[in-house]
């Protein structure tokens, strides 16, 4: 403490200051080590490729030198499971035992994701390479086997028949099934009770039916016992009884995560219970919906068996769905792959690249009409609603310039009375 005294020639009272020292500079923490959220550091790179070589080397040492195994197989689960282990040990040296569990499942369910991807790039590279020899014929895709034979070449024939039979049942099997799963969903929301729990679980059930019970089913009711022919229309009942409780049980799932304060906010004004589920639930749920029409849709145009009990087999277009067989894209890539003839399983390969194709022109129109976020408005929903907006600018500014003729004649008038009085 420092005391301070005034001037002499200062008649103030003597007072005193008090100046506290300069505090002495704090000490430095510790710096915490910061914790790196990249995704992918060189070291990961540096241990994944150390852990690869070095199980592939000692696998290979087991395989040709210690060990009388042999096989692909073997050499590759076992090459797996060691690479498993010394990326586990790699990482254990400079990270801590969570850190290790949660690199060794992110790599285990990377490899997981890149084995499905490679499975399915094969699938479709071998099909397109074995189908290579029809697709770039135009007669393949315009003329069917009515006039052409096992021994006919590539120049004749052509699947035209199985075309317009797919796309003629799958569309029937959509008529049927997207509605219909589409109010079985909403119920089992928005109606809960014993009856729902009860559709609940018969939906569950009907998803794991095989296929052909489903045609046997289809076969013994509608051809049997009602009369029905051997048609596309039968066929088409037949997929929907396969499509349907995919789509319930997908679009179950997506109205059930639409959030509740949207259905709360709606009843708050006055809205009614369907009414809320057409402009609120179903326009925020419309991308999760249009999956489930996808996921039904892939699982019934790729049927094979309720298709031949319900629709028979046929060489010749057929147009009519109601009578005749009829045949789809499947049936016809099981006929011409079970025929030992060279150009036949060339056919059958070829269709099943037109089938992919098919399924994913399906999937993009999906998208295209009903992938739109929710919140989001078409062109035409943002043009009225511009052009709503002008119209109500219009009509404020029109009220505002009323109103502004009517406030000086009202001035006026009342101005009136005190001249005259005064």
């Amino acid at each position: 403490m420092t005391l301070v005294a005034p001037p002499r020639g200062d008649s103030a009272t003597r007072t005193t200051r008090t100046v506290l020292p300069p505090p002495p500079p704090a000490a430095e923490s510790p710096r915490e080590p910061r914790r790196r959220l990249a995704l992918l550091r060189a070291t990961d790179v540096y241990a994944v490729l150390g852990a690869a070589a070095a199980s592939l080397s000692i696998t290979a040492l087991l395989f040709t030198r210690l060990l009388p195994f042999s096989g692909g197989l073997g050499f590759t689960l076992i090459a797996y499971g060691l690479f498993l282990g010394l990326y586990a040990l790699l990482v254990s040296f400079d990270e801590d035992g969570p850190a290790v569990r949660d690199r060794v499942a992110a790599v285990l369910a990377q490899s997981l994701g890149l084995l499905m991807l490679a499975a399915l790039a094969f699938v479709v590279v071998y099909t397109l390479w074995e189908g290579r020899k029809a697709l770039p014929h135009l007669n393949f895709y315009t003329r069917d086997m009515a006039s052409a034979g096992p021994l006919d070449p590539l120049s004749a024939g052509g699947i035209l028949h199985a075309i317009t039979g797919t796309l003629e049942q799958i569309g029937i099997a959509l008529v049927v099934t997207v509605p219909t799963g589409l109010l079985c969903a909403v119920f089992l929301n928005e109606v809960p009770g014993r009856f729902a729990r009860f559709v609940r679980t018969i939906v569950e059930a009907m998803t794991a039916l095989p296929s052909i019970v489903a045609g046997l089913f289809i076969y013994a009711t509608a051809i049997l016992t009602l009369g029905l022919d051997r048609s596309g229309l039968a066929a088409a009942l037949a997929l929907s009884v396969m499509m349907l409780p995919i789509i319930i049980r997908a679009a179950d799932v997506v109205i059930r995560l639409v959030p509740g304060p949207l259905r709360e906010a709606a009843y708050a004004l006055g809205t009614s219970r369907w009414r809320t589920v057409w402009h609120v639930v179903l326009p925020t749920a419309r991308s999760g919906l249009t999956t489930a029409v996808i996921l039904g849709t892939a699982r019934g145009i790729g049927e094979t068996s309720p298709v031949l009990l319900t629709a028979g087999f046929t060489a010749v277009t057929n147009t009519d769905p109601l009578s005749g067989p009829q045949i789809s894209l499947p049936l016809a890539t099981f006929e011409f792959i079970k025929s030992p003839e060279p150009t036949m399983i060339a056919r059958g390969f070829g269709t099943a690249a037109v089938l992919m194709a098919l399924v994913l022109l399906l999937f993009v129109a999906a998208r295209v009409i009903g992938g739109r976020g929710p919140g989001r408005l078409t062109r035409r929903q943002e043009h009225r609603r511009v052009l709503a907006s002008r119209r109500d600018a219009a009509r404020f500014a029109a009220r505002s310039a009323a109103r502004a003729e009517e406030q000086p004649d009202s001035g006026s008038r009342a101005s009136a009375p005190t001249r005259s009085a005064s």
